[in-house]
């Protein structure tokens, strides 16, 4: 199964669509300063908390650490979640990201700033589509990457993130085994050349990670032949092949601290930035580049639907009828079930699991 290229031209407008709108929408000081003391207010007198996604604007991470909540991957920013004492989540990110808050914590409400924040993994693996694909595979064990619907995740055996799924396709595999992986190709194909198991890969892929190109980061290495290259799965093998380091957004961030090196070529979504050089405040950190006829590095390296998590939709978040997260009682539970196979393997590992997008 694949994205069908009418859909993916779609999706490629919305990208430039809403690059376009940020840049004529920038705030100015004044302004934005006065934003976040709105929602600020709105915070503390709702009894809620903001969780945002590394993705995110600089500016909301920002926000997040300031009014005491987390900026995580989103199996972490759930987590934060149900932790909190908050009544309320305030989910920066994607629509994926909101239900697997919700999920979790089935008992609190979960808002965000936009329900069409969304993700051209999720779209690319409508539950129909899918359910039929394994039904044709019964003798298969069906694992699913964070990055998919409630609806997806309750069909599957496993959700795994990118952090733990090469050790759960291990298991599998010394289990004997057979895989259906969903929905990055690139990921499925990396953990089916890394682990040996027999994997049948469904055919989605991020329209951010897609692009980074070889030829691109070979040319960058020439002028910093001294930079080591960090790059998130998501991308293709040919990426993956020049990479000093394949890691989660968490593992980008910890390989960054821990590597002697001082500078370094990225190549996942520019979110990732922010908290790079909070981190490590005296490295250098150079986007990866990115292909495509008219495309820039900003263009193909931000998420579209995470720039939909804008201070002036934060700001009304509380106010709206149309942007809170449900998720059917029934299909949540069904989705706990593989969420917390995956926690379980994880504790008998002494593995912390982050790090899924």
């Amino acid at each position: 199964m694949s994205i069908a290229s009418d859909k993916l031209e779609i999706i490629r407008q919305q990208v430039q669509y809403h690059l376009d709108h940020a840049e004529q929408s920038r705030l100015t000081p004044d302004q934005e300063a006065a934003l976040k003391q709105q929602i600020t207010d709105r915070l503390e007198s709702e009894n809620a908390v903001l969780i945002a996604h590394y993705y995110t604007a600089p500016e909301i991470q920002a926000l997040a650490e300031e009014t005491g909540g987390c900026v995580s991957d989103s199996l972490e920013m759930a987590r934060f979640g149900h932790d909190h004492s908050a009544e309320t989540l305030v989910v920066a990110g994607v629509k994926f990201m909101g239900e697997t808050a919700k999920i979790l914590n089935p008992e609190k409400r979960v808002l965000m700033p936009t329900l069409e924040a969304t993700c051209s993994l999720d779209l690319g693996c409508p539950v129909e589509e899918f359910s039929a694909f394994c039904d044709a595979h019964p003798d298969r064990e069906v694992v699913v990457y964070a990055n998919t619907s409630a609806a997806v995740k309750a069909r599957a055996d496993w959700v795994v993130t990118s952090s733990i799924a090469l050790d759960v396709a291990e298991h599998l595999a010394e289990e004997g085994k057979k895989i259906i992986w969903a929905p990055d190709r690139h990921l499925g194909d990396y953990v089916r050349r890394q682990s040996g198991a027999d994997i049948l890969i469904w055919d989605g892929a991020c329209i951010v990670h897609e692009e980074f190109k070889a030829r691109g980061i070979a040319d960058l290495k020439r002028v910093y032949p001294d930079a080591a290259v960090l790059v998130h799965p998501e991308s293709p093998a040919s990426v993956l092949e020049l990479a000093d380091r394949v890691g989660s957004t968490t593992q980008i961030i910890r390989a960054a601290c821990e590597m002697d090196n001082r500078r370094f070529i990225v190549a996942t979504d520019q979110g990732i930035f922010y908290k790079l050089q909070q981190q490590a405040p005296d490295k250098e950190f150079i986007i990866a580049p990115t292909a495509g006829e008219g495309a820039t590095c900003r263009s193909c390296a931000n998420c579209p639907w995470m720039a939909m998590n804008e201070l002036e939709t934060l700001a009304g978040v509380f106010d709206r009828s149309d942007n809170e997260i449900f998720v059917d009682p029934e299909l949540g539970a069904r989705a706990t079930v593989p969420l917390q196979r995956m926690l379980d393997f994880a504790a008998r590992l002494n593995v912390t699991v982050k790090g899924n997008a």
